[in-house]
């Protein structure tokens, strides 16, 4: 299963239908507190999220997926990207193009 994790409503609804087109089992989240929720209830494989949102976004989100989720595939999504530490996960830039963005999610979960 894969889990978006978006504040832009626009971009999470359609790339959620993009991959589910695509065959993949998607759920969502805007924040990652509603993440945190998604992960605890479904059996997520990977994780697509944005870098910076609102609610528990950017440096501690990456930290706590670092330290809470590391068996979990990490692709990181930002429009602006400026961490003051190293990211240990790929990053795709916005705007991205899904089907780009798709097959790196193919191959990443085809590693697992």
């Amino acid at each position: 299963m894969v889990l978006i994790v978006e504040d832009e409503d626009s971009i999470r609804l359609t790339l959620r239908d993009y991959l589910k087109k695509k065959g993949h089992n998607v759920v969502v989240a805007s924040d990652g507190v509603g993440a945190i929720k998604q992960i605890l209830d479904h059996s997520v494989r990977l994780v697509v999220t944005d870098y910076r949102m609102d609610i528990l976004g950017g440096d501690y989100w990456i930290r706590f997926l670092r330290e809470f989720c590391p068996r979990k595939k990490v692709i990181i999504t930002s429009g602006f990207l400026q961490p003051e530490f190293p990211i240990p996960y790929p990053v795709v830039y916005k705007p991205y193009d899904y089907a780009e963005l798709e097959g790196l999610i193919r191959r990443s979960l085809d590693e697992s």
